[in-house]
């Protein structure tokens, strides 16, 4: 990260997985970014342990899944103990890897690893994470935002070219904007999760004690570590236990199980459930992303993977803008994650809701949860009314498919798709044809050139001998599929290749002369 420009590119307040995942995209970018935030040190918790499919997707544009993978594991069955009985229960059904969904299982990984992985990342690519400094306050112009922050070395100021407020519901970047953040807080509505070495438990399962009036309690085995993480649901007036035998007494007394003791706590946590939203994601230079624009109940995994799509759709955009893009752009970024983060928000509102009355569908996730069937389609750069196909619609994740190349060896998809370009995906001679005619900017992200069943000069010339590109993607003819740096279809075009293809990229590419760093 460049610290020597006069003016950042950007500036992110917040190092958790929403901010981390941004300064990736952003830095591999080529932009001057900072990432601060006002922890002493990295996160130490467990808090959100749940990758979702689509969040795994991402991480593997990243170049990370292979650490993610390797540091996480399937979720294990339930144990839902009712008395003397264990009832077994699988929380997810296990699904098979398919050609356009590599990745089909939620990944269960404490919250401290992903922040590591990811920091890990940015590392990798020159960024670092300022730990101990806090943003106090910020102004901004037409042209720029320089914000107060302040270290043990004393205040610093900065200016930058866009802030993104990424740290957490308690955002002191939403509160400084005056962005009302809409929903409820239920003080009576306390969970006390704890991190720690357990003996007299099995970890082979998820365990689940019910109780009455929804006053439950759970331990879940961290994969590769000798820890469980902790949750006890508190009545309204209790007080939280705080050390190791007062919280060993508070789990024996529910569970009945004398044997269970909990020793070598890593981390403790009293939180409420909140359930709120920003009312805005946007005001002038300054975004909100992660926590700071959404939180969310802990059940069905969807806080931590909302706040990195959030991350994955506004880096591109923000890059595009710099790099000269019509300014516009970047009022598709509320205008497409906040109607997400909406619905997401009553899916886990929900899901919360059955636990505490041990209905069971609350405990089953689905494909809802995973964010794969997540769309844009509608919004302003993906309008109701363009090409289609039979599966697939502008705004639609892109799915992966298997395919071959020239040499005869398998290619996915999303290997053509990794990393910060546009994809141009031209299926058939004729559509290919127009694909080598694309004019597309110098400037921003570059284009790189697929064609599939067609003799053509291409960044990567596929074929589809088992019909699986057409079959997955609906194809019934000659078709041109423009692939947005984020994975999710930004165009679609079965006639007038060149010129609708042109007018799609127009309003995610640059046109004019960028905005340049000071």
């Amino acid at each position: 990260m460049n610290h020597t420009r006069k003016t950042l590119d950007v500036l992110i307040a917040g190092a958790g997985p929403t901010g981390t995942t941004l300064a990736i995209d952003l830095v591999r970018r080529g932009l001057g970014v900072r990432v601060i935030d006002k922890a002493a040190h990295a996160f130490e918790g467990s808090r959100a342990k749940g990758i979702q499919p689509r969040t795994l997707e991402v991480l593997d544009d990243l170049g990370i899944l292979d650490d993610v993978l390797a540091g996480s594991s399937d979720y294990p069955r339930l144990g839902i103990h009712l008395g003397p009985v264990t009832v077994p229960w699988r929380m997810f059904r296990n699904r098979e890897r398919t050609t356009d969904v590599p990745y089909p299982n939620t990944r269960l990984m404490p919250q401290y690893r992903t922040d590591s992985v990811l920091r890990d990342r940015l590392g990798q690519l020159g960024g670092q994470v300022e730990y101990g400094r806090e943003l106090v306050e910020f102004d901004q112009g037409d042209t720029s935002v320089t914000a107060t922050v302040t270290g043990n070395d004393g205040p610093e100021r900065i200016t930058a070219r866009y802030l993104v407020g990424a740290e957490g519901g308690s955002s002191a970047v939403r509160k400084h904007l005056g962005v009302g953040f809409l929903g409820e807080t239920d003080d009576r509505d306390r969970m006390l999760i704890v991190d720690a070495v357990t003996t007299g438990l099995s970890r082979h399962r998820w365990h689940v004690w019910p109780g009455a009036k929804g006053r439950f309690v759970g331990a879940c085995p961290l994969p590769h570590t000798d820890l469980f993480q902790w949750m006890v649901r508190l009545a309204p007036d209790e007080e939280p236990p705080e050390d190791e035998e007062a919280i060993t007494r508070r789990v024996r007394a529910h569970t009945r199980n004398r044997y269970v003791e909990l020793r070598d706590i890593r981390w403790r946590s009293v939180f409420r459930p909140n359930i709120r939203l920003a009312e805005a994601y946007r005001r002038g230079r300054v975004f909100l992303a992660g926590d700071a624009a959404h939180v969310h109940t802990p059940a069905g995994a969807q806080g931590l993977n909302t706040g990195i799509q959030d991350a994955y759709n506004l880096g591109w955009k923000l890059a595009q803008v710099l790099a000269g893009a019509d300014a516009r752009l970047l009022d598709s970024y509320e205008a497409e994650r906040l109607p997400i983060a909406a619905g997401v928000l009553g899916l886990s509102t929900q899901k919360y809701e059955g636990i505490a009355k041990l209905d069971p569908s609350s405990l089953r996730r689905g494909k809802d949860e995973q964010q794969l069937s997540l769309t844009y389609h509608g919004g302003p750069l993906a309008p109701g009314d363009g090409d289609r196909t039979t599966t697939l619609r502008v705004g639609d994740r892109a799915p992966d498919t298997e395919l071959l190349g020239t040499d005869g060896t398998t290619v996915r998809l999303f290997d053509t798709y990794r990393g910060p370009h546009f994809t141009v995906v031209a299926y058939g001679p004729d559509a290919a044809a127009v694909s080598d005619e694309l004019d597309w900017p110098a400037a921003g992200a570059p284009l790189r050139r697929v064609v599939i069943d067609a003799d053509a000069d291409a960044d990567h010339a596929l074929t589809d001998p088992r019909h699986d590109f057409r079959r997955i993607h609906g194809i019934e003819g000659d078709t041109v599929l423009l692939i947005r740096p984020d994975g999710y279809v930004g165009h679609i075009a079965t006639r007038d290749f060149l010129g609708s293809t042109h007018s799609a990229a127009r309003a995610m590419t640059p046109v004019a002369q960028p905005e340049t760093a000071g």
